[in-house]
């Protein structure tokens, strides 16, 4: 039994290849931190909202002029997230923040952790399933 064909276990190693990949970037920030004109970086996580978004609208078609205009509101030109700006900025250009970059690496393994959990949990009832179980 392949478990990459499983919906669950496809979404799970997506997320540990994300998340090793954000922990790759993050010791790159640290490593570069006394780097001159550096600027931090971070991987974009996977949203689902951003991918609906991203879809061409659908507008309803109106048959009769007393039919309801559709509830699909005018697209807004401006982007309205912006990028986080850091704490600060060293003299020689660099805004790489030990502290930041540390935080964002804590949370990174505690996620880690958790996703490996939840994997190695998903399999052990794989196994009681048919009958292999621990």
């Amino acid at each position: 039994m392949d478990l990459f064909k499983i919906p669950l276990f496809q979404r799970l190693t997506e997320r540990m290849n994300w998340l090793g990949a954000r922990e790759k970037v993050i010791a790159t920030n640290i490593a570069n931190s006394d780097t001159p004109q550096y600027q931090p970086k971070d991987v974009v996580p996977l949203d689902f909202g951003d991918h609906l978004k991203k879809l061409a609208a659908v507008e309803p078609e109106r048959t009769n002029p007393k039919h309801i205009a559709g509830t699909i509101p005018a697209a807004d030109p401006v982007d309205s997230k912006k990028q986080k700006k850091t704490y600060e900025t060293a003299p020689a250009g660099n805004s790489v923040v030990i502290e930041e970059q540390m935080m964002k690496l804590s949370q990174t393994q505690a996620d880690y952790s958790q996703i490996t959990n939840l994997y190695r949990k998903h399999v052990d009832m794989l196994k009681t399933a048919i009958g292999r179980g621990v």
